[in-house]
C-alpha cells in the first residue's frame, strides 16, 4: 500500500467512526460523542447562524468544518452545487435551500458510513434536490461541465494529492463556474512529530498545505480570479475546545506555549476562484 493510499484509509476509518458515533470528538477517545451542543458551538465559531443550524436535520452538523463556504457564495435558483467531502450533509442542505427546487446539490464523500448518515438526513428533512455519491474528491463521480458552484469545508486539506483535487474540480465545473472553499492552510511547516501523526491528519492539521503551495495548486489547475475572501489564524480556543485537536495536543504532549505556537501556524481561509 502506498503512502497516499494509507493516508486515505486512515482518514476514511477515522471519519467512519465519527459518522457512527456522531461527533468530531469520536476519534479522540473521550466520552462526549453525540454532543450536539458542542457541534452547535463550533458551528457558531465557524460562521454559521442559529437559523442555518436549525434549518438542517438533527445530526447533519457534526462540527467538522473550519468556516462557512456558503457565506460569501452567491447562488441563484436552478444552479447545480457540488460539495467535496460532504460528510453528513450540512452544507448540502443549506445549499439546497438557496438553489431551490429547480436546482440540485451533489455531495461526494468517500466514507460509506457518512453517506448513509447523509442520505438518512436528506430523507428526514425532505431534501428532494440533494443526492449523495460515493467517491474520492481526487476522482469525482461527476460528469464534465456539471457544476455552477463547487464548495468544500475543511476537507481538501485531508487529501494527500491536492493538485489532483483541483484538476478534477476544474473538470466538473461549467465554463464560468465558481469555486468557494473553506480550508486550513499553514504559514510554515509543522514539526515532524505533528506531520507524522495520523490523529493530527484526521484532525485537519497534519495534512494541511503551505498557503503558497495551496494557491499555486489552484493556479496550476487552470483556475482564474483566485481571491482570498477571508483569512484568520485558527482560534486557539478551538484547538482547546475541539476534542480531536485537543487529543492531538495531549497525545503529543504539547504544553500551552507550544499549542499557542501551533495555533499561530494554522490559518483558516476562505478562497474563491473561477473556471474560464
Amino acid at each position: 500500500m502506498s503512502e497516499k493510499e494509507a493516508i486515505r484509509k486512515s482518514v476514511r476509518e477515522g471519519y467512519a467512526q465519527i459518522a457512527l458515533q456522531g461527533s468530531s470528538c469520536c476519534g479522540s477517545g473521550v466520552s462526549c460523542c453525540g454532543d450536539s451542543d458542542l457541534a452547535t458551538e463550533i458551528g457558531r465559531k465557524m460562521g454559521y447562524g442559529d437559523e442555518e443550524m436549525a434549518a438542517v436535520p438533527e445530526g447533519a452538523n457534526l462540527g467538522l468544518g473550519c468556516g462557512n463556504p456558503l457565506a460569501l457564495a452567491t447562488l441563484q435558483g436552478g444552479e447545480t452545487v457540488v460539495d467535496l467531502g460532504s460528510g453528513a450533509g450540512f452544507d448540502c442542505f443549506l445549499a439546497s435551500r438557496l438553489v431551490g427546487a429547480a436546482g440540485r446539490v451533489i455531495g461526494v464523500d468517500m466514507t460509506t458510513a457518512m453517506l448513509d448518515k447523509a442520505r438518512e438526513n436528506a430523507r428526514k428533512g425532505g431534501f428532494a434536490n440533494v443526492e449523495f455519491r460515493l467517491g474520492e474528491i481526487e476522482h469525482l463521480p461527476v460528469a464534465d461541465n456539471t457544476a455552477d458552484l463547487i464548495i468544500s469545508n475543511c476537507v481538501i486539506n485531508l487529501s494527500p494529492d491536492k493538485e489532483q483535487v483541483f484538476r478534477d474540480a476544474y473538470r466538473i465545473l461549467k465554463p464560468g463556474g465558481r469555486l468557494m472553499i473553506s480550508d486550513i492552510v499553514l504559514l510554515k511547516k509543522l514539526p515532524e512529530v505533528i506531520r507524522s501523526s495520523i490523529e493530527a491528519y484526521i484532525g485537519c492539521v497534519a495534512g494541511a498545505a503551505l498557503k503558497d503551495h495551496y494557491l499555486g495548486a489552484l493556479t496550476a489547475a487552470g483556475f482564474q480570479d483566485i481571491k482570498i475572501m477571508e483569512e484568520a489564524t485558527f482560534p486557539l480556543d478551538l484547538i482547546i475546545s475541539d476534542p480531536t485537536l485537543k487529543a492531538v495536543a495531549d497525545n503529543l504532549q504539547l504544553d500551552p506555549e507550544a499549542a499557542e505556537k501551533l495555533a499561530r501556524t494554522i490559518v483558516s481561509m476562505k478562497v474563491s476562484a473561477r473556471k474560464a
